[in-house]
């Protein structure tokens, strides 16, 4: 398998298109077996981030405001974090780097992502998907025979149309979108938002 394959770009595009799948899956801060975490199971108050590694909002969110966030509030045991993939952005990276990510294991699901988000704007200038991504995944382990069993075309287009339910599920128009205890912050569209705006709805949530 050279290339991400066409195959499996247009899994995820057909997969990601199909305006009629079913609205199932996560709704607010339920958070299900697919869902990758962290912070306290026993949290008062879950913030659950729809995001996507082919979005430069959220690689910007990523790098500027989360590792306050993780500081403030995830390493103290104030609030459990829930990542939750979106097809944002260039369809096959979004896809692809979430499939990537999970292959990786939990453990190392965020390393991944946070990793991916670095490489973003070289990915973007060079359109090679598959190499940093491959690059990415022997960084933390991963043989070349592990990396393209993890990113088949039949596997693909599974995740897709479960990251589109999600999705479609909890209403998310754009990424990064936060949900704080079943409420959206700073919009039903989605976008950046600040240390401060997350404060107020924290603050909110936990009363």
């Amino acid at each position: 398998m050279r290339p991400l394959t066409r195959r499996l770009l247009t899994a995820v595009a057909l997969t990601a298109s199909l305006g009629a799948l079913a609205a199932c899956g996560p709704t607010g801060t339920k958070v299900t077996a697919d869902d990758m975490t962290l912070g306290s199971a026993a949290a008062k108050v879950t913030v659950v981030e729809y995001a996507s590694v082919a979005c430069p909002h959220c690689a910007k969110w990523n790098a500027d405001v989360f590792p306050a966030f993780k500081t403030k509030y995830i390493d103290t045991g104030k609030v459990k974090y829930v990542a939750r993939p979106a097809l944002t952005g260039e369809p096959t990276l979004a896809n692809a780097g979430d499939m990537l990510a999970r292959c990786a294991g939990k453990d190392k699901y965020f390393q991944v992502t946070d990793a991916i988000y670095h490489a973003q704007a070289s990915i973007f200038q060079t359109g090679d998907i598959r190499g940093e991504l491959l690059t990415i995944a022997q960084a933390v382990g991963m043989s070349e025979d592990q990396f393209n069993a993890c990113l088949t075309d039949e596997k693909a287009a599974k995740s897709a149309e479960r990251i589109e339910k999600s999705m479609k599920a909890d209403k998310i128009e754009g990424t990064p979108t936060f949900i704080v205890n079943g409420k959206k912050v700073g919009g039903e569209s989605g976008g950046e938002v600040t240390l401060a705006q997350l404060d107020a709805a924290i603050a909110e949530a936990s009363k």
